[in-house]
């Protein structure tokens, strides 16, 4: 997503997104961080806090989790914190019948002066940080929930598995600076030294934003690929490059059936080698966009 100010608009797009990935098969998606807002000055975020399990926005995510039959991990949101000018960032979790199952507050705050160049970044001037770690149970397995610049710090998803995660959610809206730099590189990392899969839906565009407009599974120890020219063998992420935009078609399964364009020459080598290449295991599909699909 490339989530705007428009709080409205942005819900409107995730479920058309949504709705669009339950029709393809999808059982679980998982939302980027800020997908109902992006606010134009941090503090903006108090104006649409929500308190916890209550709230248009949070209607709109037990609503859609039960018309598209899924299970939803809600990127992030504002909720309410107990200072009127702060909000929490908050990742809910709803099952297929609009039940909140979770609630993650992010921990850790993106306080950074970036050297040599004339950014910061203060979300502690906007947001209150949260204090627990958590997990949930999913049929897909136990979620280590975490947010964005969670990602910098391993010592909370060490936590996170030895409360049982077999997978981390990372919904991020990266800087493009520290995104280029580092995502990829943090994603894998916490990925192999804890021996998980990790989902990592980003925001992308905007003069502050850099990623992929896509979900991105980074297996335990095998090296992403981008675009159709660039797989390698063995399981692997698949990002696939469209004109216009990054989709995604990330899947775990080991049967394959493909919804592709027969005049794209490049999408359909691609399928090919997914075939070939991937087999992962345990009959999920995960995807925040649904432009390239797979079912079982």
């Amino acid at each position: 997503m490339n989530s705007q100010s428009d709080v409205q608009g942005n819900l409107a797009l995730a479920d058309e997104l949504l709705s669009g990935a339950a029709a393809d098969g999808c059982k679980l998606a998982v939302l980027p961080e800020n997908f109902a807002l992006m606010p134009e000055k941090g503090r903006d975020k108090a104006r649409h806090a929500e308190d916890e399990g209550d709230g248009p926005i949070q209607a709109f995510l037990s609503d859609a989790a039960r018309r598209h039959g899924l299970w939803i991990v809600a990127g992030s949101m504002p909720l309410r914190s107990p200072e009127a000018e702060r909000v929490y960032g908050g990742c809910p979790v709803y099952d297929t019948d609009g039940v909140q199952q979770a609630v993650y507050r992010k921990i850790h705050l993106f306080d950074v002066k970036l050297p040599d160049r004339e950014e910061s970044y203060q979300e502690s001037w906007s947001m209150v940080p949260g204090d627990e770690p958590v997990t949930v149970a999913t049929p897909a397995g136990r979620i280590g929930l975490t947010i964005c610049y969670d990602v910098r710090f391993p010592e909370l998803y060490r936590t996170l598995v030895d409360d049982g995660a077999t997978f981390f959610t990372v919904p991020a809206a990266f800087t493009k600076v520290t995104g280029e730099a580092h995502w990829l590189t943090l994603l894998r990392a916490r990925a192999i030294e804890n021996l998980a899969y990790v989902v990592a839906p980003g925001q992308y565009g905007g003069d502050l934003t850099w990623g992929l407009g896509a979900t991105l599974l980074v297996p335990t120890a095998t090296k992403p690929a981008f675009g159709a020219d660039k797989w390698g063998a063995g399981p692997s992420a698949v990002v696939v490059w469209m004109p216009g935009s990054w989709v995604t078609a990330l899947i775990i399964s080991n049967t394959w059936s493909f919804a592709g364009n027969e005049e794209r020459a490049d999408v359909n080598q691609l399928y090919a080698q997914l075939v070939a290449n991937l087999n992962v295991g345990n009959g999920w599909y995960l995807t925040s966009a649904p432009v390239i699909t797979a079912n079982w």
